[in-house]
């Protein structure tokens, strides 16, 4: 094979390798993706308008406290109480752990129990563990009182709530009478009656007389019996 054969290899070679060449260039040119502006995929979602506070206010009232103490179970809260058994204990005399004796605790100050280092939040609270402050600090511990120690995350059922409530009320040398069914529903119908009438009786006219005053004569007697 003389030179010329060889230079016609060698030429025809290098012109294909040219045209591979412009041929990716041009392909790159008129091909160019387009790339965009914010990368990945965007899904829209319609919002939700069920949930939410819309939803909420078709959810039933929870009843007054003293109508589920009238049906509240010592059994159930002492079977619901032991979630607290990590931290507490429920007798007479029993020692701390990481929260203090709940024996005797209906009634007793709030941050009051011997020997047991209360957090600043709970001793800057004050008061007396009634079982309503009670019902709301198990509710939400940290809600309640902000800054509390306690890290256990609450009690959302209010029939759990009150069998608990139940259940502490018993862990004492005389346990404070829970409402009754007949009393508490006395009560809620009572409680209703005087808001209707508060709300819809009219204002008494300027100089007449006022009709309330015996009655206000009659609170007025009984509060200095009250215990202070």
């Amino acid at each position: 094979m003389d030179s010329f054969e060889l230079n016609k290899i060698a030429g025809a070679v290098l012109f294909s390798g040219v045209c591979l060449v412009a041929l990716n260039i041009g392909a790159g040119a008129l091909f160019a993706p387009e790339m965009p502006k914010k990368p990945g995929y965007e899904i829209a979602v319609e919002p939700d308008v069920v949930a939410g506070p819309t939803a909420k206010k078709d959810e039933p009232a929870e009843p007054p406290l003293p109508v589920l103490l009238a049906s509240a179970s010592v059994e159930k809260g002492q079977a619901a109480a032991r979630k607290c058994q990590a931290c507490h204990v429920f007798e007479k005399g029993g020692p701390n752990k990481v929260g203090p004796d709940l024996w005797g605790v209906v009634g007793r100050p709030v941050a009051s129990h011997e020997g047991f280092n209360y957090s600043d939040a709970l001793k800057a609270k004050g008061g007396t563990w009634t079982l309503e402050e009670i019902d709301k600090f198990i509710t939400s511990p940290k809600g309640y009182v902000p800054g509390t120690a306690m890290a256990f995350a609450g009690v959302s059922r209010a029939t759990e709530r009150a069998d608990i409530l139940a259940y502490l009320n018993s862990l004492s040398d005389n346990p404070a009478p829970l409402p009754t069914a007949s009393g508490a529903a006395e009560g809620a119908a009572g409680s209703q009656d005087g808001a209707s009438a508060a709300g819809g009786a009219p204002a008494p006219a300027d100089g007449a007389p006022a009709e309330a005053a015996p009655a206000e004569a009659a609170q007025t007697e009984g509060a200095s019996a009250t215990p202070q």
